[in-house]
């Protein structure tokens, strides 16, 4: 088989960027060594960034995205038992939507499927090779049988423990990284949420988090040490643990029912360069994890996609390399600030083990300046709802 451009994974990223070069009238394979099922039975957060949400609109599959989705014009930070809420639209004009990734991921399955563009799901043992020549290949086996994909370029879409970046030579590759000492215990529970919009607070017992995957679906997360297993937590306990995090009027409200899905999520910033070997790309979560307290991670495959999107269509079209020349550094630079930001989120919000009280005063600083600093609240507004940076700084 022949293509433009083998896309490895069919995660939100890969399909992302499947749909973007399908508009631009680049052939595009996604090969994905899951089934499609499977895929869409991750679940994941799913809070997008105005520029998310408009680039999904203008790639055709934000119709569901605009009638089931909810549009958040600010969040709510809590320190102790006292409220903050930032107001986005009042500071920086933007908003972010609530839509889970499983939904975004189902769109554009759904229209990539009605465009009749390939999938490859349950591909096994996928290969990459001769990516730092002018021919680089894909090679898989489905069915008992082997195939071979010749492209011009491979976009490694295919998340931290992918084949993509395990297939950099060694010594090319530079690793950031900062495993953080807890993790979020998430349950997902159909009920309403216990608010319109999210809800992050700082105790003294730990991180909590009330968010929502629709009006009648809410996930709650705690901060629990990385030792706790998800067996040792009753609903009742959890619940009880959110009660004590959260000020009094907000844990009176909480509305509790049986978990349908419950978990625990490790925390860790992660960072890979370059991003670019030869004809090969990372992107996504094979590039960067960010912890998930200021929501970046799918806004940060979406961004890295939409750079790569543009300089493949570039390539591809006028000939000229410039995009994919300058794709590494761009999307590098755009990936430190979310890092810093994800980091300092985290920081602010969550307890640690080894914190003396010099450090929970400085957390307690943190929170006094946003409250009384407009300029403090807009930098967080800005950076959650998405930085746009100057024309040239991209």
């Amino acid at each position: 088989m022949r293509t433009q451009v083998a896309i490895i994974g069919a995660g939100p990223a890969g399909l992302t960027l499947g749909r973007i070069l399908e508009r631009a009238g680049v052939d595009a394979v996604v090969i994905e060594r899951r089934s499609a099922d499977y895929v869409l039975g991750r679940i994941r957060a799913g809070v997008l960034e105005q520029g998310s949400v408009d680039l999904l609109r203008r790639l055709g599959v934000g119709e569901r995205m605009d009638r089931e989705g909810s549009a958040h014009d600010g969040a709510e930070l809590s320190f102790d038992g006292e409220r903050l809420r930032i107001d986005f639209h009042e500071l920086v004009a933007r908003r972010v939507t609530v839509y889970g990734q499983t939904e975004v991921t189902r769109d554009l399955m759904e229209a990539r499927e009605a465009s009749g563009a390939l999938t490859v799901y349950g591909a096994e043992d996928v290969a990459l090779h001769d990516f730092d020549g002018e021919r680089p290949r894909v090679t898989y086996r489905k069915d008992g049988a082997s195939h071979e994909i010749r492209c011009d370029f491979i976009a490694g879409c295919d998340g931290f423990h992918g084949v993509s970046r395990a297939s950099v030579p060694h010594g090319a590759l530079s690793v950031f990284e900062r495993v953080y000492p807890f993790g979020w215990l998430g349950v997902l529970v159909d009920e309403p949420p216990v608010a319109e919009e999210l809800i992050y607070a700082h105790h003294q017992r730990g991180f909590a988090l009330c968010s929502m995957r629709s009006r009648t679906r809410s996930r709650y997360y705690v901060q629990v040490g990385m030792e706790e297993k998800v067996e040792a937590w009753s609903d009742d306990r959890f619940y009880d643990e959110l009660r004590r995090r959260l000020d009094p009027e907000t844990a009176e409200r909480l509305r509790t029912g049986p978990s349908i899905e419950k978990s625990i999520a490790p925390l860790r910033s992660f960072v890979a360069e370059p991003l670019r070997f030869g004809r090969l790309f990372l992107t996504g979560d094979a590039a960067h994890i960010v912890p998930p307290t200021g929501a970046k991670g799918l806004n940060m495959a979406i961004h890295d996609v939409a750079v790569l999107g543009a300089a493949l269509e570039e390539c591809c079209g006028e000939r000229s390399s410039a995009g994919i020349d300058a794709y590494s550094a761009r999307v590098l630079r755009n990936t430190w600030r979310t890092e810093r930001f994800s980091w300092w989120m985290t920081r602010l919000l969550h307890t640690y083990h080894d914190e003396d009280a010099f450090t929970r005063r400085i957390q307690r600083a943190d929170f006094d300046y946003l409250c009384a600093s407009r300029v403090a609240r807009q930098s967080l507004a800005e950076n959650y709802t998405g930085f746009v940076p100057d024309a040239g700084q991209a």
